[in-house]
């Protein structure tokens, strides 16, 4: 991919919501929410502090991450419906 975030943002392509429940009922694509889930594909440098300085992102490509439901901007990269958030957005790194 020829994109590259800069500072301390994070490029993130979303995963999927479950198409059943636990109980095994199936879920309409009208009642589904937009997942808060994703994958992180592309880091910036870091964020710059007061003196100069990078503080690298704890957050690297490949990490499974939780974000909140209006975090980021959502822009087609590729032809492919990604979003740009900042490190502060994300919520977790899943295990």
């Amino acid at each position: 991919m020829a994109f590259r975030p800069l500072h301390d943002r994070v490029l993130v392509r979303r995963v999927e919501a479950e198409e059943k429940t636990a109980g095994g009922i199936i879920i309409p694509d009208t009642a589904k929410e937009k997942p808060q889930e994703g994958e992180v594909i592309a880091v910036g440098t870091g964020a710059r502090n007061d003196q100069g300085t990078v503080t690298p992102l704890e957050v690297k490509a490949g990490d499974r991450i939780l974000f909140g439901k209006w975090s980021g901007t959502e822009v087609k990269v590729d032809g492919e419906d990604l979003i740009i958030m900042k490190e502060s957005d994300i919520l977790g790194i899943v295990g």
